[in-house]
């Protein structure tokens, strides 16, 4: 496929001589061939010429759930791979979120099969333990050869600190990246919301920030016992940027990752109990939203997620102490991290982590895959309903006003571009 694209803002730091100029691209058979102030379409070539176009690499996700196998109501591979490409995504982590858990190799396969053709590239998380049960380890190194890009069970804590020191000290034969959720099981008890005044005015079980913090201050004291290369992801809490910047500070390998939505809404949303807002871990309060801003600023804190989970109507639809926990991420990713930060540092987070993973970084040159995703950053809108692409809809974004839309990628020798309303 031969593909145009007109009058093109370069969003590029890291090549001076491309970054804020605008050009036209020209694409053929997926690779970028020239790039110049104009170019005239040859024969069988599709032009794009879209209302203040931006590009820059495409944008990569380190925490996505869909629901294949076993909640496929929830959300499929190939609709939710669709949905990424959409919402800028080129490159997204899969969560061992299904049912049965991806907890050998032949799950592995199973899912990175299921992407293929697809616009969006999948790379596939394996469970920690098997089943995700917390007992005993998972088939690590078999999965890791399979094309799995770490070992985590997806939202629960590791409860056993011996079984986390194995699983570091076993993954270092091989590179393997182990997770391990912050949260504390026994502390966070029945806790449904941020332990504070939102929580106690509303007669919500909270969850102390105790509970996230104890857990990352062990882990890392393991980490330093055993070496290794250690990601929590999700962090939430001011006093969870404290411990991993220490331990940055000692030379640990750890790395963390933020969900936009903690960065963007704090506990005060609780107040009409809407389900959409119940999230693992919690919405905090403003002063750690802050501090987790801050970390993102000073390096601490290393990548943004969407942290996407879709839930079905029945688990959401419930009183707030029984609904499921996660909202939708994708597709108000790119609007409430541009609103919040600006666009030079939301892309800057929105591309960078792939090496973490042993995924290889695109390039924006001449030569290269296009490996491009389109967008214009200034555009204001109110997220609702029709922003919603996902077979799922339990968005806490609906009705809020976010800037910036995004029309879609160029992966794969494949193009998803629309225009939204």
């Amino acid at each position: 496929m031969n593909i145009l694209l007109k009058a093109a803002k370069i969003v590029c730091p890291e090549n001076k001589e491309l970054h804020l100029k605008k050009r036209d691209i020209l694409i053929k058979n997926g690779m970028i061939e020239k790039m110049a102030a104009s170019i005239e379409a040859p024969a069988n070539t599709k032009s794009i010429n879209l209302k203040n176009l931006h590009v820059s690499v495409g944008w990569f996700d380190s925490g996505v759930s869909f629901g294949e196998p076993g909640f496929e109501e929830r959300e499929t591979i190939a609709n939710g791979l669709r949905v990424a490409a959409s919402s800028g995504f080129t490159d997204i982590l899969l969560y061992p979120s299904t049912h049965p858990v991806p907890d050998t190799s032949s799950d592995v396969v199973f899912l990175k099969e299921r992407g293929l053709g697809k616009p969006t590239n999948i790379h596939p998380m394996g469970a920690l333990t098997k089943n995700s049960e917390g007992v005993d380890l998972a088939e690590l190194f078999d999965m890791k050869n399979a094309g799995a890009v770490a070992f985590f069970d997806f939202k629960k804590q590791v409860s056993n600190p011996n079984l986390l020191k194995i699983a570091l000290l076993y993954a270092q034969n091989f590179d393997g990246l182990v997770f391990s959720f912050p949260q504390d099981g026994s502390i966070k008890g029945t806790g449904v919301a941020h332990e504070g005044e939102v929580s106690t005015t509303l007669g919500l079980k909270g969850i102390p920030a105790l509970a996230e913090e104890l857990q990352v201050a062990r882990d890392l004291f393991i980490l330093e016992y055993t070496g290794g290369k250690l990601h929590i992801p999700t962090i939430s809490t001011a006093g969870s940027v404290k411990l991993i910047a220490n331990a940055k500070k000692k030379g640990l390998d750890v790395t963390c990752s933020v969900a936009i939505h903690n960065l963007f809404f704090s506990d005060g949303e609780l107040k009409g109990f809407d389900t959409h807002f119940k999230v693992s871990p919690p919405l905090r309060s403003k002063a750690d939203s802050k501090a987790l801003i801050k970390g993102l600023k000073d390096g601490t804190i290393d990548l943004v997620t969407s942290d996407h989970v879709p839930i079905d109507i029945e688990h959401k639809r419930v009183e707030f102490d029984n609904a499921m926990d996660g909202t939708l991420g994708l597709e108000s990713a790119f609007g409430s991290l541009n609103q919040l930060l600006g666009t030079k540092e939301a892309i800057a987070l929105m591309t960078k982590g792939r090496s973490r993973f042993g995924i290889e970084n695109p390039s924006f040159k001449e030569g290269a895959k296009a490996n491009i995703t389109l967008f214009n950053p200034d555009e204001t809108y109110t997220f609702g309903q029709s922003n919603i692409l996902s077979t799922s809809k339990n968005s806490m974004f609906l009705g809020t006003e976010l800037k910036g839309k995004v029309y879609g990628t160029i992966n794969k020798d494949q193009i998803i571009v629309h225009e939204r309303d």
